[in-house]
């Protein structure tokens, strides 16, 4: 029987495990994801909810309000935190280098036979490919449903543009205790202003993409924005998103993407993890942009569309 009910559902991920399986072997890597799963689910019914299930590297969870929901998401950071202490001193090959993305939505789901379906879980569920490595991301509705003094720990990013729905999603980021977030700021040009375009050069074909037509995806797939014909590159390899008013580079692809910005000799590797694109650079999808055999996307971050005479998407 359906029952319907309104609850804050949230989804949680470990990334990392890939490369952990190919540095440490399927057993002894099963076993350190496992075990961090297992203390992640451990903090869902102290805090009140109901774990669905495990999800591999994952899980899903509900809870009756947003507030026993994030206290889970801070307790699941923490348990990750303290596992990673455990591992200090260990051999490289036997830390797990795991980071955790939590994606928390709120809403009316339907429960069947112990699992539960409906709008927030999608939106919860598809929030959770834009959180980066250690952040938790919020609806506005989760967000509403919290004490003052829990929702000063948050910072509004932006409306996200999920897959699936014509209307954006107001999200909020949980800013982590100990975070200096005075050295971020400062790590930007003081002068840059919130992006209004990205070029993206692909094999002599430039294209201007407006902020109206965010987030970008680039991959060889039928759906991609931007299609990349490569065997290297994933059919939806990386996607680039307006996120707290600068552009992010998330990457989703077996093979890596990689990044170097202009006048910078460092190659900055991505594994399903996350960078802020500024200026310009190069992405190399698949391998690095110092292999000339290499699918190579040149990029450049807009400040204004005003000037740019190549092709608007």
């Amino acid at each position: 029987m359906a029952i319907i009910k309104r609850r804050t559902v949230l989804f949680a991920d470990l990334r990392g495990s890939t490369a952990l399986y190919e540095s440490m072997g399927n057993a002894s890597a099963t076993s350190v994801v496992t075990q961090a799963i297992n203390g992640l689910s451990r903090r869902v019914p102290v805090t009140g909810g109901q774990l669905i299930k495990t999800l591999g590297d994952g899980l899903m969870a509900v809870f009756p309000g947003s507030v026993s929901a994030v206290a889970a998401a801070v307790q699941m950071q923490a348990e990750l935190d303290r596992q990673a202490q455990q591992a200090v001193g260990l051999p490289p090959e036997q830390t797990a280098d795991l980071q955790l993305q939590i994606a928390i939505a709120a809403g009316e789901v339907v429960e069947v036979g112990g699992d539960c379906f409906g709008d927030a879980v999608n939106v919860a569920a598809r929030l959770l490919d834009h959180a980066g490595d250690n952040e938790c991301l919020v609806t506005r509705e989760v967000h509403e449903e919290l004490t003052w003094e829990v929702r000063s720990r948050f910072r509004h990013l932006d409306k996200v543009h999920l897959r699936g729905r014509a209307e954006p999603v107001d999200v909020y980021l949980l800013a982590r205790r100990g975070v200096d977030t005075a050295v971020t700021q400062m790590e930007a040009p003081a002068e840059m202003s919130e992006p209004q375009g990205l070029q993206l050069v692909w094999r002599d074909n430039a294209f201007v993409f407006s902020r109206g037509r965010w987030p970008v995806v680039l991959g060889r797939g039928s759906q991609a924005t931007l299609k990349i014909d490569d065997a290297r590159v994933s059919r939806s390899h990386a996607r680039i998103d307006l996120m707290g008013g600068a552009l992010q580079l998330t990457d989703l692809s077996i093979n890596g993407s990689y990044v170097r910005f202009a006048g910078d000799e460092e190659v900055l590797s991505l594994r399903r993890g996350t960078c802020t694109l500024h200026g310009n650079g190069e992405l190399g999808l698949g391998g690095s942009p110092n292999d000339p055999d290499v699918p190579l996307v040149q990029f450049a971050v807009l400040s204004s569309l005003d000037t740019q005479p190549m092709k608007l998407v």
